[in-house]
């Protein structure tokens, strides 16, 4: 289980409930999320909207618009729904202070809606949880607390912590307040964004889906709204299917902003009625994402903000013709694991190869190798002297390399040039 796996809130935030409670009521409605736009709009960045045509090129797509909540404060959506539900405490309810658990973005949107409503917040966090995470948290004002192998563990200790201590518990997802303070992107694209015809979003618990399909629905019916999720966390389709919410046992993926186990009750019902479909996607598939949005877009976007354009470029939807927008819901990744999921997408899409060489006359041969990847217009990634093993000859300098290229063919073209070089052997190659 991931963040914002556990149970809904107590039942006294029932007075914090924005819907109207009806039987027949929608849990959220258009009316809430602009109620909540006018709490949020002096806090909250109106994030650009960046049309890509090289992203509409390869999705097949007549337009596709970035939504680039990246650059939001905190460097995600959460901001949003943290900052509308903070804000309607009541005085009593603000005095006491709040507390959540999370292992991310929640954290940091709910640190800085505390701060700037001069509201206590504490936070417990997973012992996994990064250091500049934790620092950032801190940054923005809120105590963190260190609890638990695990987010569960956290979420435990936050809930029974406001359960003695009269703070209110701020879940991630499974609130009416936050769900309507996420919807605000979807009112943010009708302006900048009218043609939209599909959007699609990431899913975790489902908050962000749920605003922003309740705003989308009720301006057209037909605009299409599409979950997001990566094949190692995809819970949301067979609870979609099933009607009834399906928990899976675990969850195995790259994207850990998304990695929930399962929907809650609030966000289960809403999406019910405002989802179209969901799609999921392999990590290998995110990556490519990532790299193609530092590369073509010059934004950086962690794994989870990712997903949705990687369904777009994937085999998954059919996106001829229409007007899509892509939530880019946030940017929060450090730069080592960054580095790492651009190489890995560079080999998603074919660009990236390493080879294994065989140098006689080192270093001079070094001199060689980079001459020739230079002349053939590639990028010399790494270079490095290998652990000599029992096969290599011992008369030759091991040494491994890493090349960004164009394409295959490019890369091949590349290896078989140092092929040809005095002094240097292929070893063994991989362009995969």
């Amino acid at each position: 289980m991931s963040e914002g796996s556990g149970e809904g809130r107590e039942a006294n935030d029932g007075a914090r409930t924005n819907g109207t409670g009806g039987a027949d009521d929608p849990l959220v409605d258009l009316a809430d999320v602009e109620a909540a736009r006018e709490r949020v709009a002096d806090v909250v960045h109106r994030t650009p909207l960046d049309t890509s045509r090289t992203f509409a090129e390869m999705s097949g797509a007549a337009s596709v618009g970035l939504k680039l909540e990246n650059v939001q404060r905190t460097g995600s959506f959460k901001i949003r729904g943290a900052y509308n539900t903070l804000a309607q405490l009541s005085s009593a309810e603000r005095a006491a202070g709040v507390v959540s658990s999370s292992a991310g973005n929640h954290a940091q949107g709910v640190a800085l809606a505390g701060d700037l409503l001069d509201i206590d917040t504490t936070i417990a966090v997973p012992e996994v949880t990064p250091a500049a995470k934790i620092e950032a948290t801190r940054g923005y004002g809120a105590e963190v607390v260190v609890e638990g192998d695990i987010y569960e563990r956290s979420y435990e200790y936050a809930v029974e912590r406001a359960a003695e201590t009269g703070e209110t518990f701020v879940h991630p997802f499974d609130d009416e307040a936050i769900v309507a303070g996420q919807g605000t992107i979807g009112l943010e694209l009708l302006e900048q964004y009218p043609e939209i015809d599909t959007v699609l979003v990431s899913i975790g618990g489902g908050g962000l889906i749920s605003g922003i399909g309740t705003v989308l629905k009720a301006r057209d019916p037909d605009t299409r709204v599409i979950g997001v999720q990566p094949d190692g966390a995809a819970h949301a389709k067979p609870s979609l299917e099933a009607g009834e919410i399906r928990e899976l046992p675990d969850v195995d993926t790259v994207a850990e902003g998304i990695a929930d186990t399962r929907m809650l009750e609030t966000t289960f019902t809403i999406a019910r009625e405002v989802v179209d479909d969901v799609v999921s996607v392999s990590d290998r598939e995110i990556a490519a994402a990532v790299t193609l949005l530092a590369e073509r877009a010059k934004t950086v976007a962690e794994s989870a903000g990712a997903a949705p354009l990687a369904a777009a470029l994937s085999d998954e939807l059919a996106l001829e013709g229409e007007h899509v927008a892509v939530v880019v819901s946030g940017g929060n990744v450090n730069l080592t694991e960054h580095a790492e999921l651009v190489r890995t997408g560079l080999h998603e899409l074919e660009r990236y190869a390493e080879a294994r060489l065989a140098l006689e006359g080192w270093p001079t041969a070094v001199r060689e190798v980079v001459e020739t990847v230079e002349a053939e217009g590639a990028e010399l990634d790494a270079l490095e002297r290998a652990r000599r093993t029992s096969v290599d000859d011992p008369n030759r300098t091991p040494v491994t390399i890493g090349l960004e290229g164009s394409g295959p063919e490019h890369l091949e073209g590349v290896l078989e040039a140092l092929a040809e070089r005095d002094g240097v052997s292929i070893v063994d190659r991989s362009l995969e």
